[in-house]
């Protein structure tokens, strides 16, 4: 179990609190907005209604025990940019950012945060893959021209297996796991002599335009 501290419980905020809550983790959340804070109280290790740009503050509710930041205070960038430093005065070493601009994740990578994150970009990009693709269920950017995306297992490829179809020769991708819909089963570092079934999906990576001349390909 880590232990997270979370500033501003606006919806990405709010979501990101609490699937860290369902995976087992240990969460305090804060943001000025009491009725925010408190609309999460009975769910979460601990709320707080305060100033997460306040150092103060941020020790009062344990920040420095902390083993990532989350920073979502909308398109206030001014208090996003407080609030990274409060957590790294706190001594929070791993600090992710919502960011609303490239100029506001230009900021914050010369102040060392971890992560700038564009949820309404990568969203926007998963959408149009999804969208352009029947055969695309999840995307991932794995930065660099590479990613990771969970396709349906074509139908001229059921009942074959993955040594049979030899990807990472003739396509220049790998597959990372499969996953059996019907079970929920996921396998990773999958048998490459089982015959691929109707329900699997399969998880794999390579690079971008590899990966879009394969799914081209269906």
């Amino acid at each position: 179990m880590k232990r997270f501290v979370v500033i501003g419980l606006g919806n990405f905020g709010s979501s990101a609190a609490l699937a860290l809550h369902h995976l087992g983790h240990e969460v305090v959340a804060l943001d000025t907005d009491p009725e925010k804070s408190q609309r999460l109280a009975d769910r979460l290790a601990a709320t707080a209604a305060g100033d997460g740009t306040d150092v103060h503050v941020l020790d009062r509710v344990g920040a420095a025990e902390a083993d990532a930041g989350i920073v979502s205070t909308g398109h206030d960038v001014t208090a996003s940019l407080l609030a990274a430093l409060a957590l790294r005065d706190c001594g929070v070493r791993e600090i992710h950012v919502k960011v609303v601009s490239e100029l506001h994740a230009r900021i914050l990578e010369t102040l060392g945060v971890a992560e700038s994150i564009f949820p309404e970009r990568e969203a926007a990009h998963l959408l149009a893959r999804r969208v352009s693709s029947r055969e695309i269920l999840n995307y991932v950017d794995l930065g660099a021209g590479f990613s990771a995306q969970e396709m349906v297992v074509p139908e001229d490829w059921i009942g074959r297996s993955l040594r049979d179809l030899e990807l990472p020769r003739k396509h220049g991708v790998f597959v990372i796991a499969v996953r059996d819909y019907l079970t929920g089963e996921t396998r990773p570092a999958p048998d490459a002599d089982a015959p691929l079934k109707e329900s699997d999906a399969l998880l794999v990576a390579g690079r971008d335009d590899q990966l879009a001349r394969l799914v081209g390909e269906r």
